[in-house]
């Protein structure tokens, strides 16, 4: 009999779901909760939408406006860092570079007004003193260029400065002290060699003559050394063809470049 109540028993089903669904079903049920929760709190409200990328796409994000949640309006911004008073504190990145657009033109006028003036004055000085067959002043695009003959400066083969040129180059000194433009004393000869004690070649005997008008106007002038370049180019660059006297004539001279101002920035 008992083994036969022990059968019945085993065999009986119990109705209904587990004890661990009931949990199982609570838990998904708040989690469900808990995520309908997080949507409704993400609605996006279209308005503050539109105004919150219209701040971010404006040129003045940091200004003062009305806050995005009406309930919370910021204060008033301070009247100096009002929208007009920023504007003229801090100038927009455009205005700053026609500002400086314009500077840099007022100065290239500037500068090539006083170039002007320079080469009107040197020509007016040349005429005056019947030296136009011997001294030419031009304007190129690196400046005032004085090309000077070798017998207005120097005996043949020589590098000291003769007395006949100290007038000129007293009034060269004088126009310099007016401007501020950098100044290239160049020394060229012409092709047939030289070799002596002092210039070995016609390198050493160019660059000794530009080095002498350099030093000329040093010693007569209140000059920054630092405005000076001398350079010898010897035989190298002639603007005539080595094939006459008169073009060895031509082919040896001094040639001062009044530099035009460069950009630092």
């Amino acid at each position: 009999m008992k083994r036969n109540s022990r059968i019945s028993r085993a065999k009986k089903v119990k109705k209904g779901a587990p004890a661990w669904m009931v949990t199982y079903s609570d838990m998904v049920t708040l989690i469900l909760v808990f995520f309908v929760l997080l949507f409704s709190m993400s609605q996006i409200d279209a308005e503050k939408f539109r105004a919150i990328s219209e701040s971010f796409r404006s040129q003045r994000i940091f200004d003062a406006l009305p806050a995005i949640i009406h309930e919370n309006t910021a204060k008033e911004a301070p009247k100096e860092y009002s929208e007009t008073n920023q504007d003229e504190t801090f100038p927009k990145d455009d205005e700053i570079v026609m500002e400086d657009n314009e500077e840099d033109a007022r100065d290239q006028i500037e500068q090539n007004d006083s170039l002007d003036e320079l080469l009107r004055e040197i020509r007016a000085y040349l005429q005056e003193n019947n030296l136009e067959h011997v001294i030419s002043a031009n304007r190129t695009i690196e400046g005032v260029v004085l090309v000077l003959q070798e017998r207005v400066l120097f005996e043949t083969g020589e590098a000291e400065i003769i007395d006949t040129a100290e007038p000129f180059l007293d009034k060269v000194g004088e126009l310099l002290t007016s401007i501020p433009n950098e100044v290239r004393v160049e020394g060229h000869t012409d092709n047939r060699p030289i070799s002596n004690y002092r210039f070995p070649s016609n390198w050493e005997l160019s660059a000794a003559r530009a080095s002498s008008v350099i030093r000329y106007l040093l010693d007569e002038g209140d000059f920054v050394e630092s405005r000076f370049i001398a350079a010898g180019f010897g035989d190298t660059r002639p603007t005539a063809p080595n094939d006459s006297a008169s073009n060895w004539s031509k082919n040896r001279r001094v040639e001062m470049v009044i530099l035009e101002e460069k950009d630092t920035d």
